[in-house]
């Protein structure tokens, strides 16, 4: 069985064979991080990709909301993207920024954006293809952002009507389960990303990012399980696609990378809830599911936390 049959997820072999062809536009989404465990794209790169850091490209850092069309216009430009280009976007890490920058391009109405399967980390540590230090200056695009498309994009008030039975739909929590549970407010190593109150929003169903990947940390080459296996996975709780489906994280990138599952290898109806638990779990008078608080009948958060 292969991996994935979308035509939105191109596979190594295929980028490698298209390195050439002058309508290919390849971005490196990077985190901007020196412990992703690959080489920063300074020292090495796949040969002609462009580099965009997630944190200056796709949001506005005073306002924690994505980047404005104009904004998202001049740096798909610079990059070289026309109306007719493919965009083959891979990222560092886990590929989660990387699906993000899918996420905004398409959410802007780029028509053909897609991502690279396992991302740099395939690329370079599992089959070990070339990189290069050469960065490139591509002649500049023609393609402009479109009127955004909330159809792939939630806001709170949504996902609250949602959460009080207000308005069809299901919600996915994406991160880990000591998180989901209430246990720890913020994984190890993303302090900044903490919010006041523990927990899960209510009703959201927990299904871990990593589910849907061969998980390098395990062993695998960091690209999408089989899609009837990921399918199955979300069918084993209910979720078939008939229901719109609410995506979170902490801050986004995660559930972006669970919204390309979904909506390009599935074929289901999903929005990115990007505001995601730093906004959910930080607003007042937003609901919280804490099975520690629950299970111990003590207290789990920030305010008087453990």
């Amino acid at each position: 069985m292969t991996t994935t049959t979308a035509s939105s997820v191109v596979s190594a072999e295929w980028l490698a064979e298209h390195l050439d062809d002058p309508n290919v536009v390849v971005i490196e989404v990077s985190e901007g991080r020196s412990d992703s465990g690959v080489t920063q794209y300074a020292d090495g790169h796949i040969p002609g990709a462009v580099e965009l850091l997630w944190y200056r490209d796709f949001v506005q850092r005073l306002t924690r909301d994505l980047a404005t069309r104009e904004q998202i216009t001049e740096v798909a430009q610079a990059a070289g993207v026309d109306p007719d280009s493919t965009v083959v976007v891979y990222g560092d890490g886990n590929n989660w920024f990387a699906a993000y920058g899918a996420w905004v391009l398409k959410y802007y109405g780029l028509p053909d954006v897609r991502l690279l399967d396992g991302g740099r980390y395939k690329w370079e540590k599992a089959d070990g293809r070339p990189l290069t230090a050469e960065v490139p200056e591509p002649r500049r695009g023609t393609w402009a952002a479109g009127t955004p498309d909330d159809d792939i994009r939630a806001f709170k008030d949504e996902v609250l009507e949602v959460a009080l039975g207000n308005r069809d739909g299901v919600i996915i929590d994406i991160r880990g389960v000591p998180e989901f549970s209430g246990e720890i407010g913020v994984a190890p190593g993303f302090g900044g990303e903490a919010a006041a109150k523990w927990g899960h929003i209510p009703g959201a169903k927990n299904f871990p990012w990593g589910g849907n990947v061969k998980v390098p940390a395990d062993g695998g080459d960091g690209t999408f399980k089989d899609v009837e296996a990921i399918r199955a996975r979300y069918a084993e709780q209910g979720i078939d696609g008939s229901k719109p489906i609410y995506v979170y994280c902490r801050i986004g990138e995660r559930a972006s990378h669970t919204w390309f599952a979904l909506t390009q290898l599935l074929g289901y109806d999903a929005k990115v809830y990007d505001g995601s638990w730093t906004e959910w779990g930080n607003s007042v008078g937003t609901p919280v599911e804490n099975p520690t608080l629950e299970a111990s009948g003590g207290f789990s958060g920030l305010w008087g936390g453990q």
